[in-house]
Parts: structure tokens; C-alpha cells; sequence
């Protein structure tokens, strides 16, 4: 009896025994399995599933110690994109939150976004609402680089900034003592004026003076048909100058400026024709007088009141029509920053010159620090250089194409 009981023992034993090589073999033990006491298997993957490879890493990654990489003294580049995050959101340290922010270069750029964090489109378009001119440039005198311009191609009447031209032609066609007869028509001109006597002569010198200072139009037309035998054979000169100059959409049908049909100029064009004027010596010197005094005793006033209204002005010229409205053309310079500042359509043309010319000095001198600042360390140098370093600025526009001149 003792016999048959152990041997049934026996047989219970090996069918669990059985029973248990046979749930090893389907459910692997992993680190996660436990056997009670009553010999039972207590697996993981009974009541879930066992976790998933990702999941291992993940735990591994939280387990093991983080390097943090060594603060260096220079600002870096931080990249913030982390695919997995250790014990979730909410649980996140302030640093790891702090580094998964937009990483910026030096330059003002983010790596998410290559724009500027403060664009200099924001400033333009915060400047453009302080004008009143529909068209504006200004252009660094040394580069030709455009450093803000709002519808800098608008062809529009120049008024008298097309004198520029006539004073500039005259000036390589006539000498000092040279002596201009003034015709009847010339005589007639209406204002600006000095009022010239008609038969009488004049010198060349004193003339060219009251067109650049004065813009004198009976003066202009002596000059032209002194030159040009007639005045419209003069205009074709000074559209041919202006092209040699670089002004290539400056079309001239007066010596004079005063309105006419099919005469144009644009911003820009004024801008590249006074910086190429300004290198001759003998016309910046002339266009940096406040009065001049005529060999018969007579005082010509500039009408350029910047001068001594805007600090740095070397010289300039002003104009005036009803359908050209206030225009000007002129250079400034500061230390070692020059630039040259042209506009038309203006109705408060003081005001915006003033505003111009704050903005492209600022705008100068921002971007020279900006440059100093990087090339203290060629990787600042490289990194400025990677997201383009200082941005070419928008140029805006008025929308403003077909309205009539």
C-alpha cells in the first residue's frame, strides 16, 4: 500500500514537472519572472506583454549615467531634439526643458527657422509708416549696397534733382572764365530763378553756382543752350550721361527739371548718379557751400537747408514741381560710414531725410559690430557665415505702379 501511494507521488510529480518544462518552453523566463514558493511560474508576459525592445532602451538610457557635455566659454550651438523622453513631461528637469529650446547662433538665427529673431524687415516697415516720400533709397556711398529703399525703380518727375546732370555736364564742357550769353527764353524761365538779364553775359562759374546752389532755371537753360545750341539737344546729353553714370532708367527732357512728357527718373537712379557726381572734387566742393557771391556782388543761398539741419550732410540737391512733389538727392557721411539718400514724392521732406539718414547710420553700425563681434573667433565667423550672416534687406513696395505722374 505504502509502495503503490509513493509511486503514484512520484507520477503527480514528473506530470508537474511536465507541466512545468512545457510553460518554459512557451514563455521564456525574463528578468521580470518570479516562482512562488508553491513552485508555480509567475510570468510577466501572462498578464501583459513583455516589453518592447524600444522600451529596454529607453529604460537602460534612464538607468545609466547622463554625460552632459563641458560648459564652454563661448556661446554654442545646442540641439534640442530629443526622440525619447525619460519618465515623461512632466517629470523633466529645467535644464533638459531650458535645452530643448530653439538653439540660436550668433548671427540671430535659429536652426529650426533660419530667420532673423529681430528681422530687419520690422525695422523698415516701422520706418517706411514714418515717410511720407512714395519712393526712398538709401545706398552705402562705399559699396553701392542698398540698405533700405521702399519702390526704389518708381519712374516719377525728378524736378530739380535732374540738375545734378546740367551742373555736372557743364562743369567738364565749360571753363571758370567761359562766358554764357542768356536768351530771351532763357530769361523768361519762371522760378527758381536769379533772375538773369537778357543779351546780357555772365561766367560760367557763377552760373553753374546758382544751378547747383540756387537751382536757378533761367541759369540751367543758358547753360544748356550754350552747350547744346537748344535745350533739347542738351536733354539728350544728360540722358546719355546718366546712362554713362549707371542710371539706366533716367530719361531727360529738360535742362531744367520742370515737368514734361516723357521725362523720369527713379530713387535709385538719382542715388548712383549723385555718388558718381560726388567723386569729382571740384563738384563736391561746390555742393558743400552754404553761399557763394557772384562776381557782380550777388549772394546765392543753397536751398539744401541739410546742411545744418542733418549732422554729417557733404551735399545735396532739393527739387520741387506739383507733380513731382519734394524730391532730394544726397550724401552724408560720419566717421567712416558714408551714404547717399534720395527720395521723391515726399510731402514733409525734411522729416524723412532725417529719418533715412538715422536709419542707415544705425543700420552701419550695427552691422560693423555684428562683423567685429564674429571675427573675434572663427567659429562665431562660421556660424554667421552658415545662416547667412547679416540678411539683404526687403525691399518694400507701395503698390502704387499705375498711379499717374
Amino acid at each position: 500500500m505504502v509502495q503503490l501511494k509513493t509511486d503514484v507521488f512520484f507520477q503527480i510529480l514528473v506530470i508537474v514537472l511536465l507541466s512545468m518544462l512545457l510553460l518554459f518552453q512557451a514563455y521564456p523566463v525574463s528578468a521580470g519572472t518570479t516562482v512562488s514558493r508553491s513552485g508555480r511560474v509567475l510570468l510577466d508576459s501572462v498578464h501583459k506583454r513583455a516589453p518592447a525592445p524600444v522600451r529596454k532602451e529607453r529604460s537602460a538610457a534612464v538607468t545609466s549615467p547622463r554625460k552632459t557635455p563641458p560648459r564652454a566659454s563661448a556661446l554654442t550651438v545646442v540641439s534640442s531634439r530629443h526622440k525619447h523622453v525619460p519618465h515623461g513631461k512632466k517629470h523633466q528637469s529645467a535644464s533638459i526643458r531650458n535645452n530643448r529650446s530653439r538653439a540660436v547662433n550668433l548671427g540671430g538665427y535659429s536652426q529650426d527657422k533660419q530667420r532673423p529673431l529681430l528681422s530687419s524687415t520690422f525695422f523698415s516697415r516701422s520706418l517706411r509708416r514714418k515717410l511720407s516720400s512714395k519712393s526712398a533709397i538709401v545706398m552705402d556711398a562705399g559699396t553701392g549696397n542698398i540698405i533700405y529703399a521702399h519702390s526704389p525703380d518708381r519712374p516719377a518727375q525728378p524736378a530739380s534733382t535732374i540738375k545734378v546732370l546740367t551742373g555736372l555736364i557743364a562743369m567738364e564742357s565749360l571753363k571758370k572764365s567761359d562766358m554764357v550769353s542768356v536768351s530771351r527764353r532763357a530769361a523768361g524761365m519762371p522760378r527758381s530763378k536769379i533772375y538773369l538779364h537778357r543779351n546780357r553775359s555772365y561766367s560760367a562759374d557763377d552760373l553753374i553756382n546758382a544751378v547747383l546752389l540756387g537751382s536757378a532755371n533761367d541759369a540751367s537753360v543758358a547753360i544748356a543752350e550754350k552747350i547744346g545750341g537748344t535745350e533739347i539737344r542738351f536733354a539728350r546729353l544728360m540722358t546719355r550721361k546718366a546712362r554713362e553714370l549707371g542710371a539706366r532708367n533716367t530719361v531727360c527732357k529738360t535742362a531744367t527739371g520742370l515737368t514734361a512728357r516723357g521725362q523720369k527718373s527713379t530713387v535709385r537712379d538719382l542715388a548712383v548718379i549723385f555718388n558718381m557726381a560726388m567723386e569729382n572734387s571740384a563738384f563736391a566742393g561746390r555742393m558743400s557751400c552754404t553761399k557763394v557771391r557772384t562776381r557782380e556782388g550777388k549772394t546765392i543761398w543753397t536751398h539744401n537747408k541739410a546742411l545744418w539741419k542733418v549732422a554729417g550732410a557733404e551735399g545735396g540737391k532739393t527739387g520741387y514741381t506739383r507733380a513731382a512733389r519734394q524730391t532730394y538727392v544726397g550724401k552724408f557721411s560720419r566717421g567712416l560710414d558714408e551714404l547717399v539718400v534720395a527720395i521723391m514724392g515726399s510731402e514733409t521732406m525734411w522729416d524723412d531725410i532725417s529719418n533715412l539718414v538715422e536709419y542707415g547710420f544705425k543700420k552701419k553700425k550695427r552691422a560693423r559690430t555684428t562683423m567685429a563681434f564674429a571675427k573675434s573667433s572663427p567659429s562665431r565667423l562660421a556660424s554667421l557665415e552658415q545662416f547667412g550672416g547679416q540678411r539683404a534687406l526687403t525691399v518694400l513696395s507701395d503698390r502704387k505702379k499705375g498711379s499717374k505722374l
